[in-house]
């Protein structure tokens, strides 16, 4: 019998439970992992049995032994690549990808501004821009994040519950702003990062944190002429070409060692429920691994 975790009600970890799975994939929990191919339908082509892929995004049933995936959702893992490193940057980096490159394209010399930039996908976006050649202003919530957000390669940290971000990102770019602000906070950042946008700027608000912002009237952001955009992962990936070129780039950039990611952490998948305790708890930092 495979193992796998099933929750059965809402609730905190103690309502996380690992059981032998009949084959079902219902109420799985999670959306990423890596592992080795042990078996390939009829008529899939380009994976084998022992190829090392990697998934991210839909379907969910990744907290278990085996899973039943699409062929056409795998991404295979380079061998130079540590199967925890992939399953570790895979999600957040297929999504710093779709924001820096596609969403808008930093070029050397614009100048970004990241929120959260000691998060998960904030310092992919910081060391990413950075290895492009842009300057990166990042904003933290204390002097350790901002000590991780300056390792990751932003130029400038601001301590945003120390000083105003919108007056800090103005004294640095001499009252001329900034090509894009990547937002995953919200309510809380929303007003001040349109502020902070140079004319023809834009606005990626790529979660909310924070809460959802106050309603913008769209002649709020004719002054400046602004982009407002939410993007969200899946329709950047949706095509097998796009998934592909992108989990690409993304390893591509691990191996050269442009991308790093922190694996604090790792569990049995016997305890997941400790892992998100410690989680909710915020003992952890970094990435969080289970190994089945």
């Amino acid at each position: 019998m495979v193992k796998a975790i099933r929750v059965y009600e809402h609730g905190g970890p103690e309502n996380v439970y690992l059981f032998d799975e009949d084959g079902s994939l219902s109420n799985f929990a999670c959306r990423e992992a890596v592992g080795e191919v042990i078996a390939a339908g009829p008529g899939v082509t380009g994976t084998k049995v022992g190829d090392v892929v990697a998934y991210a995004g839909d379907p969910i049933g990744s907290y278990a032994e085996e899973q039943i995936l699409p062929a056409d959702r795998v991404v295979p893992v380079p061998p130079s690549i540590d199967p925890i490193i992939a399953t570790s940057i895979l999600l957040k980096g297929i999504t710093a990808q779709f924001l820096l490159r596609r969403c808008f394209k930093v070029e050397s010399g614009h100048t970004v501004l990241v929120h959260a930039a000691a998060g998960g996908v904030g310092s992919l976006l910081c060391q990413w821009a950075n290895a492009i050649g842009a300057i990166v202003i990042g904003t933290v919530s204390t002097k350790e994040k901002a000590a991780q957000a300056k390792e990751d390669g932003c130029h400038h940290v601001i301590i945003y519950k120390e000083e105003d971000f919108v007056a800090r990102v103005n004294q640095i770019t001499s009252g001329k702003g900034v090509e894009v602000v990547y937002d995953s906070v919200g309510k809380d950042t929303f007003q001040g990062s349109l502020a902070c946008l140079k004319p023809r700027g834009y606005m990626v608000s790529f979660g909310l944190s924070s809460g959802e912002p106050d309603p913008v009237p769209l002649s709020a952001l004719a002054a400046k002429s602004l982009f407002l955009t939410m993007p969200k992962l899946m329709p950047y990936i949706s095509a097998r070409d796009e998934l592909l070129e992108t989990a690409g780039e993304v390893f591509a950039n691990v191996a050269s060692g442009v991308l790093r990611v922190r694996v604090n952490h790792k569990y049995p998948l016997s305890q997941a429920a400790q892992a998100h305790e410690d989680l909710e708890n915020r003992r952890t930092s970094g990435s969080a691994v289970l190994i089945p």
